[in-house]
């Protein structure tokens, strides 16, 4: 989490032009001993490279990969300019974010401010705002009213498991630092409570650090002890401030919303808008012929301002409309073409980034986006191969996968195929046996339910193996790579041939 201290934030700040703002958040960052002397240049070289420039009024000038040497501590000067500065192109900012980053915490700064960087409405509040204790607050998502954000809902998940869903929610909830330990314990082993609709309610008495809400809804309905199962709720209370929230659980419209709308109208029914019921339709639905690439990103620092630049300037060169979502982090679909959305997206060397395009030309702009990714960028990349593989697909109506380019397989990777014989499937307790046996080898270890017909997902995540969806019957395929491939294969075959401490189906 950024620690923002009153003292970092320069309300009704005044400059000419937009080299002497980033003079003033250099020396505001060389004063806090952030950065040595000499930083300004690098910030100023990354301005010629890329404008830093997100949207809506928001400027982050930071320094060169170069001049991160010159980072002692990381650290952000901002300062409002009521006025505005003209930061090219037309662009005016109003709010500018000075960063000092040794690493990537950058990336984690701006997954905080997405809901600033996304809310045109908040964006302008912060432009002429005064108390500088509610800036801050705004800023940092810290404001008294609670709201809910996308990064806690997960739609059209492949499972028939209630349990799998909250595990999810649980999951996606300790991510947002809502919840510790406890809480996923406890909830995981409690009881579910029908609300209606197919849609059911979790939460636990400990481990609630503040309020939250995470919501998860699986591709089809399906049945537990008897009653219907479409989506779950999984609540963190610590204060009244999540009750008007939980009252609009109990509205029918609210509801109906719930279970088949995206996710704007999800987020805009939770937090108190209002979204026409005919308006709602399922976030997973992909148009027939829709071309979808997924590929691994391999720049060292990830994508920070200056290769998301040049990715959002390959995908303007078509006509088509193309969105991308992070698939490590399970974020929602942006549209491709928003460089600020590209940078929220808080993208790691690794992380799976999955493109949607639909057009005249989407095969070959979902093509260029993949030899683009692959080269870098504009920046160098890791030389060991990606763990999953990068693929092409056309969406149609009875297949999910038509055509399938794969690149990037180790030359040393060993593949095997288990078959789960555990009678309720990978719940959360087998999967966090077969993912702490998956840890103790030193390889990478990708794994894909064949029954479903899924991507390769790291077999070192729990949400992502109880999200396969697997039941008693299904076939998991492994893919490792390593110095201890081998053994991982034989451990984990030994395990799941063991029941996955449940003993044998």
């Amino acid at each position: 989490m950024l620690e923002l201290s009153e003292s970092n934030i320069h309300l009704n700040a005044t400059a000419t032009n937009k080299l002497q703002a980033i003079e003033m958040a250099a020396s505001a960052l060389e004063q806090a001993d952030n950065v040595e002397q000499g930083y300004l240049q690098g910030m100023l070289g990354r301005e010629q490279q890329t404008s830093t420039f997100l949207g809506n009024g928001i400027a982050i000038p930071h320094g060169t990969l170069e001049t991160r040497s010159m980072v002692k501590k990381t650290g952000v000067q901002v300062f409002q300019f009521p006025q505005g500065i003209e930061w090219g192109e037309g662009n005016i900012a109003y709010v500018v974010i000075g960063i000092a980053a040794r690493s990537d915490e950058h990336l984690a700064l701006l997954r905080q401010l997405t809901h600033v960087l996304g809310d045109e409405d908040t964006a302008a509040q912060l432009a002429t705002l005064t108390d500088i204790e509610k800036f801050r607050a705004i800023l940092l998502g810290e404001s008294d009213a609670f709201s809910i954000t996308e990064e806690t809902l997960s739609l059209d998940i492949e499972t028939q498991s209630l349990l799998t869903l909250t595990a999810i929610n649980a999951g996606k909830l300790q991510q947002q630092s809502a919840v510790e330990n406890s809480f996923v314990s406890e909830v995981v082993s409690n009881s579910a409570l029908p609300l209606g609709k197919g849609l059911w309610v979790t939460d636990a008495v400990s481990g609630n650090v503040k309020n939250a809400l995470a919501f998860s809804r699986a591709k089809t309905i399906f049945n537990h002890n008897g009653k219907a199962v479409k989506g779950v709720l999984t609540i963190s209370a610590v204060n009244d401030q999540i009750n008007e929230t939980l009252a609009r659980l109990l509205d029918d419209e609210v509801q109906n919303i719930l279970l088949s709308g995206n996710t704007q109208q999800i987020l805009t029914a939770l937090n108190g808008g209002k979204v026409p019921v005919a308006a709602a339709q399922s976030e997973g639905q992909i148009a027939t012929g829709a071309v979808i690439g997924t590929f691994t990103v391999r720049n060292e620092h990830g994508l920070h301002a200056r290769p998301s630049a040049v990715l959002v300037n390959e995908v303007k060169k078509f006509t088509s409309k193309i969105t991308v979502q992070n698939l490590t982090r399970e974020t929602a679909p942006v549209s491709a073409k928003s460089l600020m959305k590209i940078v929220a997206l808080g993208v790691t060397q690794g992380h799976r980034l999955r493109f949607v395009a639909e057009g005249d030309d989407a095969k070959q702009a979902i093509e260029a986006l993949g030899k683009i990714i692959a080269s870098g960028l504009g920046e160098s990349v890791s030389a060991v191969p990606p763990a999953e593989l990068d693929t092409i697909e056309v969406s149609s109506e009875h297949v999910s996968q038509i055509h399938e380019e794969k690149t990037g397989l180790p030359a040393d990777a060993i593949e095997a195929v288990f078959m789960i014989r555990n009678e309720h499937g990978l719940h959360a307790r087998p999967s966090a046996v077969l993912v702490n046996e998956v840890k103790k080898y030193n390889a990478s270890v990708a794994v894909q339910n064949l029954d479903r017909d899924t991507q390769l997902v790291s077999a070192k995540s729990l949400m992502k193996i109880v999200a396969l969806g697997v039941v008693k019957g299904h076939r998991l395929r492994f893919v490792a790579s390593g110095e201890e491939a081998q053994q991982a294969i034989d451990g984990i075959g030994a395990v799941i041939e063991s029941g996955l401490g449940e003993g044998r189906g």
